[in-house]
């Protein structure tokens, strides 16, 4: 029993002082001078066409799987976000094609969702029933200007979910997504694919990239509303727009990067190379995401590297999957302490180039291409580095490296005095 007090006593003691460490850090003070930002629209589009009857997610129809999705999404849609509905293929049931091409209705106008609006919106989505056409173009067309106004900063949001390409051709999808991304309102097309073909998947990953959006292709219910969820947020939360850079086959002709966000296309089993000059003083945190937008074999795994210009590696962070998720991500920090010696003809310190190696495992089957490489996400930043080199940030474990080592010796001397306690038992009971 006592030991058992001494347990929780030392348990409680520990919860204290790791809630006391984290109640130091203060919030973020926000500049009340800045302008609020305009509020984001999002506009789900949706597929009704016949197809969406087919039995193939988790034992029931795409259309069931898609309206539990939605009736999620509608409630964990933050308050701040606009948020409208429309489809495609909903109305018609004929076999006009021209008629069918038309089919696409603004079925919840784009606005703020109070408590009642959410239920609108549902009742709304519980009324649908796989009817026609797939007219994708003449949709995306509507679904722009439903989101056009005259705020030029407002982030703007398309999430189109289908089960098959486009039956409105000439139209073309992909051209129709081009001339959305031409028109500069800060309108991203993301696209999610219902257990696609690869004809569907390939004009919805078109579709996404024209416009700098992602495409996934979803075969389960709650990865369906997950990454619907994951999407809505993603328009509530400001986030910097990625810039396009190619990385090089070796260290020397890479492109210099600053702090930001930076996207790549990478082959399968590619090395590719990045420069960022670090300065005394400072840490450079970097991560990478590597999107699977085909179908690709299981085991695979994704590497950051950060090496000196000669190539001794400095520090590296990678990650591995098993096929269970499409992005896989790896991330590394390295800071670089103070050195007053070091400085630049223009006065300043002189600063380390240091070179970021993104390389990858995955392969694919033969039925897949390989071509265009596998979408690639790098975010660089650069802050002040810790006070002391020999902080252990670079381990990841920040100020808690103390606490660590203590819970570490504990357990190794409770380790040898629970084996000496029980040897000197034993030998008691033996010689009794």
């Amino acid at each position: 029993m006592i030991t058992r007090q001494r347990l929780a006593a030392g348990a409680f003691a520990l919860l204290a002082a790791l809630t006391a460490g984290l109640g130091t850090a203060g919030p973020a003070s926000a500049d009340d001078d800045e302008p609020a930002q305009p509020s984001p629209k999002v506009e789900l589009v949706l597929d009704v066409s016949g197809s969406m009857r087919a039995r193939d997610i988790d034992g029931k129809s795409r259309m069931a799987a898609a309206k539990q999705a939605f009736n999620e999404v509608l409630d964990a849609t933050p308050d701040e976000v606009q948020l409208g509905i429309r489809t495609l293929g909903a109305n018609y049931h004929g076999d006009d094609r021209k008629t069918g091409c038309k089919d696409t209705e603004l079925l919840y106008p784009v606005a703020e969702l109070d408590r009642d609006k959410r239920t609108e919106a549902k009742t709304a989505v519980a009324t649908l029933a796989p009817t026609g056409w797939t007219p994708i173009g003449p949709t995306l067309l509507k679904a722009a200007d439903d989101l056009k106004d005259d705020d030029t900063e407002r982030s703007r949001r398309i999430v189109l979910i289908s089960d098959g390409e486009d039956t409105c051709q000439p139209l073309d999808p992909c051209e129709v997504a081009r001339k959305i991304a031409a028109e500069g309102i800060h309108l991203t097309v993301d696209t999610l694919g219902l257990v696609p073909d690869a004809k569907t998947r390939d004009q919805l990953s078109c579709i996404a990239e024209a416009t700098g959006g992602t495409y996934t292709s979803v075969r389960h219910t709650d990865e369906l509303s997950g990454r619907v969820k994951q999407l809505v947020d993603r328009a509530a939360d400001p986030v910097a727009t990625p810039v396009a850079a190619k990385g090089a086959a070796q260290c020397t002709d890479a492109p210099q990067l600053k702090a930001g966000v930076y996207t790549d296309r990478e082959k399968f089993g590619e090395h590719r190379w990045y420069r960022v000059d670090v300065k005394p003083g400072q840490e450079l945190r970097a991560s990478v995401s590597v999107g699977a937008d085909r179908a690709v074999n299981q085991d695979y795994g994704v590497l950051l590297r950060a090496s000196t210009v000669h190539g001794r590696e400095i520090v590296r962070g990678s990650e591995a999957g098993d096929g269970r998720t499409d992005v896989i991500s790896t991330g590394l920090r390295y800071p670089k302490p103070e050195e007053d010696d070091e400085e630049t003809d223009e006065g300043g310190p002189a600063p380390e180039t240091v070179c970021l190696q993104v390389s990858n495992s995955f392969s694919a089957p033969s039925s897949v291409k390989t071509t265009p490489g596998l979408p690639v996400e790098l975010a660089v930043d650069l802050v002040d580095a810790p006070d002391e080199a020999s902080d252990v940030a670079s381990f990841g474990l920040g100020n808690g490296w103390w606490l660590l080592g203590a819970l570490i010796l504990t357990g190794f001397i409770a380790g040898l005095v629970w084996g000496w306690v029980s040897r000197w038992r034993f030998a008691v009971w033996r010689t009794n």
